[in-house]
């Protein structure tokens, strides 16, 4: 109660100080800045917010039943067009049961379609359908677009099924498909990518070569002489390769891609 009257008794003074007449018959002119007092009121914190109750609806582990395997045929035209990404949340919820049909996508004229396809499987982590996304990355006739994608989301899932792919793609006659190998390869820590990485430390195409050579020194972290790749040529690459070359030919057979290096601590 001290306190209100307080409140109410500082109040009046700023009106008083405020409106002409001031309150209870005082003049403005009359008031003192010394009776205005500054108040603290005292704080109470807002009431704690509650979790929101889990409402989400759990993906499908069991197989699809008739009804619903006709239903997921049926989403796939609608990968592409204005109801895409609710076919795709679709296949999600259908679960990994679904995967067959959106391997079936991967083979459709549309190329959004295909491309949405991978993209789904992404999103359900499906690793049953990597084989079928090693095969769109080796495939010669798909554009480059949709194989980087098949390439990119395989090694996520499963990068043990990929060196094949990466091989083919290294070899191919479009240097943006050969730039995906080489920047990606870094991310399968097999063996089998190192010699594939070497052969094309020496591409035509400078920013291929240099994709090669920085997956080369994650994979390995071996040290070479020191050399300007950034300015090279393709001769002068064709010359320090050979020092990639002999060091693989003397410890293939007892090298061992070295662990990632862990994050450091935040002090």
């Amino acid at each position: 109660m001290k306190m209100h009257r307080i409140i109410i008794r500082g109040l009046a003074l700023v009106l008083a100080v405020q409106l002409p007449g001031g309150l209870y018959g005082l003049e403005a002119d009359r008031a003192q800045a010394s009776d205005v007092w500054s108040v603290q009121v005292p704080y109470e914190a807002p009431p704690g917010s509650q979790d929101a109750p889990d409402v989400s609806v759990p993906p499908n582990t069991n197989p699809l039943s008739p009804e619903e395997l006709t239903r997921a045929e049926a989403l796939l035209p609608l990968l592409e067009g204005k109801q895409e990404f609710w076919a795709m949340g679709e296949f999600v919820h259908l679960g990994e049961s679904s995967i067959p049909v959106l391997v079936k996508a991967l083979t459709l004229p549309s190329p959004r379609v295909r491309y949405n396809a991978i993209e789904t499987l992404s999103m359900m982590k499906g690793v049953s359908g990597v084989p079928a996304l090693v095969g769109t990355a080796k495939d010669v006739n798909e554009i480059p677009r949709v194989r980087e994608h098949a390439l990119r989301v395989a090694i996520r899932l499963n990068p043990s099924l990929v060196p094949e792919a990466i091989e083919v793609m290294a070899a191919d006659l479009n240097p943006t498909v050969r730039k995906a190998a080489a920047f990606e390869a870094r991310y399968v820590r097999h063996k089998a990518v190192i010699p594939v990485l070497i052969s094309i430390v020496t591409d035509d195409e400078r920013f291929v070569a240099l994709s090669a050579l920085h997956s080369l020194w994650i994979l390995t972290r071996h040290e070479t002489e020191f050399h300007d790749w950034e300015t090279s040529t393709k001769q002068d690459r064709a010359v320090w390769v050979s020092e990639w070359v002999e060091w693989w030919n003397d410890n293939q057979q007892v090298f061992e891609i070295p662990e990632p290096p862990r994050p450091k601590r935040k002090s």
